[in-house]
């Protein structure tokens, strides 16, 4: 019996194995993505092979008991392929899988976020994707190595297996300012990038008084965070002078770590500074 291509498609389409009882089709059952086969159809005469597959579709005009060969590259998507023979009075069909060749060959490396305050805990997320040489997610497990590097606060680094072609880490924001480099490498094979990291919010605050003319200068000491970085130029600090019933309020931006500012100067008037939620000293004046 002749089996055409609609029959073909329908019985692809319903996942059905098709095989008539003349005619045995030889195939590999698993080979690695763009791996050079073979395919044995039995019988005499002529005959034509369809391989269908994820986004790629062969038809070859062969002659049967010969073995037909398709060269390297030939089938480089992974997935499940399906084979159709169909030839004067009979048709066979069966199935290739296609898996991810072992051997990692690039990989794509997601980092964020690409700017955050220091010292954060597990403040940096890194997700890498491992691919072969066709562009198949390598599903095999394989051991990524993620490395956040800092030139003043060191390296850290985790090593994780992947889990279906995806390894994920969480680390810590380091606790310098700076340009951190984040690096995802498995084998000789790395993909980089960077992470700027700003100090936090300020940890503390002193201020000195001393009088210029009739008014009091107020000067605050460099303004740091938690870990010791100069707090960003622009950050509001807050004078508040407190004499009897009357108060002053003067916000200041930081220039170059520092904030300075002239306040009148009332005996016995207390003066405090702040910027958010930190709070520093208090004087009392005097003079």
């Amino acid at each position: 019996m002749k089996v055409g291509v609609p029959f073909l498609v329908a019985c692809l389409a319903s996942g059905v194995a098709c095989r008539s009882q003349d005619t045995n089709l030889h195939l590999p059952k698993r080979i690695e993505a763009g791996s050079a086969f073979s395919v044995l159809c039995e019988g005499t005469g002529k005959g034509t092979l369809y391989i269908v597959g994820p986004s790629e579709f062969i038809k070859r005009e062969i002659q049967l008991g010969e073995a037909t060969s398709f060269p390297a590259g030939a089938l480089f998507n992974a997935g499940r392929y399906s084979v159709w023979l169909d030839s004067a009075g009979s048709s066979a069909a069966g199935s290739i899988d296609v898996v991810p060749v072992s051997k990692a060959s690039d990989l794509t490396f997601i980092a964020k976020p690409s700017r955050l305050q220091v010292a954060l805990r597990d403040g940096i997320t890194g997700t890498a994707y491992v691919f072969d040489a066709y562009g198949n997610l390598i599903t095999e497990q394989m051991e990524v190595s993620f490395e956040l590097s800092n030139p003043t606060a060191g390296t850290q680094i985790r090593r994780v297996q992947t889990r279906n072609g995806v390894a994920w880490t969480q680390l810590d924001s380091t606790p310098r300012e700076g340009k951190d480099q984040f690096v995802a490498r498995i084998g000789d094979i790395f993909s980089k990038r960077v992470v700027f990291q700003v100090p936090g919010e300020p940890c503390s605050l002193k201020m000195s008084a001393t009088p210029s003319g009739g008014k009091i200068q107020l000067v605050t000491e460099p303004v740091r965070d938690c870990s010791g970085n100069v707090v960003p130029d622009g950050t509001v600090v807050t004078f508040t002078e407190l004499n009897r019933d009357t108060k002053s309020t003067v916000d200041v931006p930081l220039k170059k770590g520092v904030a300075m500012v002239e306040m009148p100067a009332n005996r016995g008037a207390t003066i405090s500074v702040a910027s958010g939620v930190v709070l520093g000293n208090q004087i009392r004046w005097e003079q």
